[in-house]
């Protein structure tokens, strides 16, 4: 999951669910986090929670990157609203911290069903009682359930993570128009649907949890199947709804206008569902404790925070500025009000495989030992935002040996680099031409390196163009909102060579949610998330319009195959390692430079807060606010 803004990812340990690596969980201990000396890694309850109100948060830029679709959305923001308070899947998840808050629960199904006929057949039967919200008022059916799988199968649509569903028959059909509808998709009645696969997927049930599952109406739906349309459009499955839903005219297409509620680049208002019916869903679930949610865009990162502290806002998705963790950690009476918990994710800078001067690993190997990640890491804040990781894959998604613990591919002092090993590096590199460990082609000129504009990126900046200039590498910075930087690399016909924007968050509880990132398979010329290009063939290339290297483009695609093809347990977990070896050693297409942690500042009205490990985020079904103390 691409992750938006603060800290990324979850994890866990590949042996139980779905989260992280499936049972160990990410939260690091059993109660879920980090303690930061601060409100740490444990759940709040502050004084009597209550129903109704409103909670307020605020962030620099919405960030996503799909127009708010579900069917496309990747950002671990935006599931996060989603799951929480907008749509219900199939499966779910409890929205708590740690290992529990990643055990995948029924939601709109009655039971997780065991598959039969090899694990390739999954029959899973809907609640009575649930209903759409606004304006449909109707009841959820097992073909809103279908529909919203066809979404993802259509082109048009741009989905983010379609290529979790590949195994269902007569996935591909449906995608390149030769089939009205995906055969292994069936509905024998309203409140039965049946997947059969190609082959048995052992995870099928955490894809299953994804937002993009989630019904959507086809009388709404396919009125926008064009890629970041339907976000303005939402229909409730869960316990809220875009404020104004009601007023939404469905008679047609042409009479349906954007919900009030939601404009991308000012605000998202939620208010209840009224057809949500609480009966179909259990506390440890959604609390859904607040009337209404407002989510509002401001571009000043300090007013944001001065509006937290001072009981204007309950808090924000975007991460809590250095300056602002150090006065509230410092101070007894405050410090409760900062939460970190490890989300098992990472931060990372991703080179191109197709572009100059990246396509000579020599380069890349170079650009990990010279990287001062331990600048980078202060530059977030310190040890409250994470630790510098020596690999990429999350240790929790990892064998829990001494080995992965002590693993590290670009060893150096400190975390600050190894300039000698990078210049030998450099030296075998055909950009060395004169062999002093310094780049010396054109190449190495104007590089453009993509950023983001908001804190604490600005401070990553001079670390990052000092760090690349000892290796004889300069670069062009070009800093831009979140949104937008994600767009730029994600478009492969941008030929992006370097960005720092990038991090990473486990879609679920397995190392192969990280791989997916790394499958050549899954490039798409927009809304792509190998921006490294790792596995890119020359027929993709011209069609996405990449550039493609006269050496062509290494691929992982047989090493993902191998690892996803075993059982969850120990043999699946090392081959999950020996991949990340692999990647960090020979192909090298990214720079981890931050395992993070996912911090909150909470306002002095929240009288209930918990962190979802499940989407990295705040558990907004868990939260609660105290309007008398609401300013």
């Amino acid at each position: 999951m691409t992750r938006r803004r603060k800290a990324l990812a979850l994890a866990s340990a590949l042996a139980l669910v779905a989260g992280g690596a499936l049972v160990a969980g990410c939260g690091g201990d059993d109660d879920g986090g980090t303690d930061t000396g601060g409100g740490g890694g444990t759940s709040t309850t502050e004084g009597t929670v209550t129903k109704g109100g409103t909670y307020r948060m605020a962030m620099v830029d919405l960030g996503y990157s799909n127009g708010f679709d579900p069917s496309a959305e990747y950002t671990s923001v935006s599931w996060n609203i989603q799951a929480n308070l907008l749509v219900r899947p199939l499966i779910g998840y409890n929205h708590r911290s740690g290992a529990a808050g990643n055990v995948p629960v029924p939601d709109l199904a009655t039971a997780i069903p065991e598959p039969t006929d090899g694990g390739k057949t999954w029959t899973f039967t809907l609640k009575d009682g649930v209903k759409f919200g606004a304006p449909l008022n109707r009841a959820i059916t097992s073909k809103d359930i279908a529909y919203a799988f066809e979404r993802i199968a259509t082109p048009s649509v741009a989905a983010g993570y379609g290529f979790y569903y590949t195994e269902i028959a007569g996935w591909k059909a449906f995608s390149e128009g030769k089939a009205k509808t995906i055969a292994g998709i069936t509905t024998p009645d309203d409140k039965t649907i049946v997947f059969k696969l190609t082959k048995a997927v052992p995870d099928f049930t955490y894809r299953l949890a994804m937002p993009a599952t989630a019904p959507i109406p086809r009388e709404v739906g396919s009125c926008f199947e064009q890629s970041g349309r339907y976000g303005r459009y939402v229909i409730s499955s869960g316990p809220y709804q875009i404020e104004g839903s009601d007023k939404l005219d469905i008679t047609s297409c042409k009479t349906m206008k954007p919900i009030s509620g939601f404009n991308p680049v000012r605000n998202l208002n939620l208010e209840r569902n009224p057809n949500y019916d609480a009966a179909t869903d259990v506390e440890t679930t959604r609390e859904s404790n607040p009337d209404k949610f407002s989510f509002t865009v401001n571009t000043n990162s300090k007013d944001i925070f001065d509006k937290i502290a001072a009981g204007e806002l309950e808090g924000s998705q975007d991460a809590i500025p250095a300056d602002v963790a150090r006065k509230f950690l410092r101070d007894d009476s405050l410090k409760d009000r900062v939460k970190a918990f490890a989300d098992d994710g990472t931060r990372y800078i991703t080179m191109n495989l197709t572009e100059a001067p990246f396509d000579d690993v020599n380069v890349r190997k170079a650009v990990n030992f010279v990287m001062d990640k331990e600048g980078l890491v202060r530059a977030w804040g310190g040890s409250t935002y994470g630790t510098v990781p020596g690999h990429f894959i999350p240790d929790a998604l990892l064998p829990a040996t001494d080995e992965v613990a002590n693993y590290d591919a670009y060893p150096s002092e400190n975390g600050a680099g190894d300039l000698a090993a990078a210049q030998e590096a450099m030296k075998a590199s055909k950009y060395d031409k004169d062999k002093d460990g310094v780049c010396d082609a054109g190449a190495c000129k104007d590089v453009l390196l993509v950023t983001r504009n908001v804190d604490p990126y600005p401070k990553m900046e001079p670390i990052l163009v000092d760090s690349l200039k000892k290796i004889g590498i300069n670069v062009t910075v070009r800093a831009l909102p979140t949104g937008s930087a994600y767009t730029l690399i994600q478009t492969a016909n941008k030929k992006i060579p370097i960005a720092a924007n990038p991090a990473w968050a486990k879609d679920y509880g397995d190392a192969s949610t990280f791989g997916v990132i790394f499958d050549g398979r899954n490039i798409a010329p927009t809304n792509n998330t190998n921006y490294s290009l790792v596995g890119i063939t020359e027929a993709q290339a011209k069609e996405a319009g990449a550039s493609y290297p006269a050496g062509g483009v290494p691929s992982l695609d047989a090493d993902i195959d191998a690892c996803n093809a075993l059982p969850v347990g120990d043999e699946r977990l090392e081959c999950w390692f020996a991949f990340d070896k692999k990647l960090m050693e020979e192909v090298v297409p990214v720079v981890p430079y931050l395992l993070s942690n996912n911090t909150d500042l909470i306002g002095p009205s929240v009288t209930a807060y918990d962190f979802d490990q499940s989407t990295s985020e705040a558990a907004l079904s868990h939260v609660a606010v105290d309007v008398s103390k609401q300013k």
